[in-house]
This record gives C-alpha cells, structure tokens and sequence, in this order.
C-alpha cells in the first residue's frame, strides 16, 4: 500500500492517500462498460482480461491528464466530491485502469477518471497507482 501526503487547494489541511494493493473487483465490470463505447465487445474483453494480468506501475496525476488529453472535472461534481471525501477519512482509493491508445497517441482512462481528478485536486505530482495495458 502507498501512501502519500497532499495539501488540499481548499483549506482542509493534510490529508493521507491511501490505495488498495490491486483494483476492486467491481472495477473491471466498469473498465469494461466504458471500453464497450469506444472498442467493440471482444477487444474490450481482451483488455479487461490484460487488465487483469498486468502488474500495478505509477504515474504522475499531472502525466496521466496529459496523456489522456481529457479535462479536470470541477470540485463540485458529486463523484469527484465522493472519492476527495474517501481521500479526507483515511479510506483507500482503488488504482485506476489505463489504455494505451497508439493510433491516437492518446492514453484511456478506462475506469479511474473521478478518482484521478480527486487526487489532482489535492496536487497534481502525486503519483497515482495504475494498470496500463
């Protein structure tokens, strides 16, 4: 498990990272209702499958946005107000799931995105645990 300490741009003071070993199990069902939107079902499955072989690597928050070439949701958005309330109580965020995406040069956030923007929100240089297939 790691553990990183961030500075909240909103006053609330210190707060501790906490993240699971290796994905939930619920979020693999969801990487692959996402991917089933922008590949067809039986690539989706492969990456799902792959997803579950692949070890667990970092990245910088600030690298993954990037890459993903997506916007920082605001702080008022509810999901993103779930996963910064998990980040504040101490409880552990599960590690996102990433698709390198070579024809576009572009990476997928398969399932994570509320999560990723949570942490960014407390500094953008933390590193944040993934799965890239």
């Amino acid at each position: 498990m790691k553990v990183k300490k961030a500075i909240s741009q909103h006053g609330v003071g210190l707060a501790r990272i906490a993240w699971h070993a290796q994905p939930e199990e619920h979020n693999y069902p969801a990487a692959e209702s996402y991917l089933n939107l922008v590949r067809d079902s039986v690539s989706a499955q492969k990456l799902v499958r792959k997803f579950r072989k692949a070890p667990v690597t970092t990245f910088k928050a600030k690298d993954i946005f990037r890459a993903s070439g997506l916007s920082l949701l605001g702080v008022s958005n509810r999901h993103l107000e779930k996963d910064r309330t998990k980040i504040l109580e101490g409880r552990k965020l599960s590690p996102i799931l990433l698709v390198r995406d070579g024809g576009f040069g572009k990476v997928i956030i398969a399932d994570g995105y509320h999560r990723l923007c949570a942490v960014y929100s407390f500094d953008e240089d933390l590193d944040i645990p993934c799965k890239i297939v």
